[in-house]
């Protein structure tokens, strides 16, 4: 296949045709490729994504407040749930990597699939303006199933175990990081959530220091379910 047919196809699946293909291509690009990278259009479509699962959930969940509203969003946009979304898309196929993050396996690492995914969306904002961008965003989330219950396992993994731990009177968990690994501008952060009274640790990694906390946190709360406890 072709590379003009290969972005066709892509653009087919995405339910946008490029006035301006390069802008696509450029959204495709990791820093590792070239200097003309996705960067700045990732930082734009973060915007227009945030933006448009707004609107979506002002529309579908109409009896929700502002913070369960709030916590939703955050669960949609956050790094896994995009990554899966990417997946969805066939975008790992049609990235541009350097010799080195392909070797690394990069075409499947989820931070990266992430960023590209809202570098698409904000490439089709300057394609075609808001209303283009806003109606990939609602495309993208077609087969997501939101709905009213996804606030309470919207909250995030720190905060549910801080409220599981207050609800029993037991001290907070406690962070530590073991180890930052990786160059400058990919470091992977390893972390420890502890809880001190039970003498339980559990790992978590990730590409930022919350990250790693969230995962960290998500991990102990497998631990205490796996012992029975709710």
């Amino acid at each position: 296949m072709t590379a003009d047919a290969s972005l066709a196809g892509l653009q087919a699946r995405i339910g946008h045709r490029f006035g301006h293909p390069g802008l696509l291509i450029q959204a495709l690009t990791h820093r590792s490729f070239s200097a003309d990278h996705n960067e700045r259009l990732e930082f734009l479509g973060d915007a227009v994504l945030n933006l448009g699962v707004a609107s979506l959930l002002f529309q579908r969940l109409q009896s929700l407040p502002e913070g369960d509203l709030s916590r939703v969003r955050a669960k949609l946009v956050r790094q896994d749930t995009l990554h899966q979304l990417a997946l969805d898309f066939g975008l790992p196929t049609h990235l541009r990597l350097g010799e080195g993050e392909l070797r690394s396996g990069g075409q499947a690492r989820a931070s990266i699939l992430a960023d590209a995914l809202e570098a698409v969306i904000g490439a089709v904002y300057l394609d075609a303006g808001f209303d283009a961008a806003s109606a990939l965003v609602h495309r993208l989330y077609e087969r997501v199933d939101i709905t009213p219950r996804m606030s309470a396992a919207a909250k995030d993994a720190k905060t549910g175990l801080q409220e599981w731990l207050q609800a029993r009177r037991m001290q907070l968990p406690v962070y530590r990081v073991a180890a930052t690994r990786g160059a400058a501008h990919q470091q992977v952060f390893d972390v420890h959530c502890e809880v001190k009274e039970w003498a339980l640790s559990a790992p978590g990694s990730g590409p930022t220091r919350r990250a790693a906390e969230q995962a960290a946190a998500e991990a102990m709360l497998v631990q205490l379910h796996q012992r029975g406890e709710r």
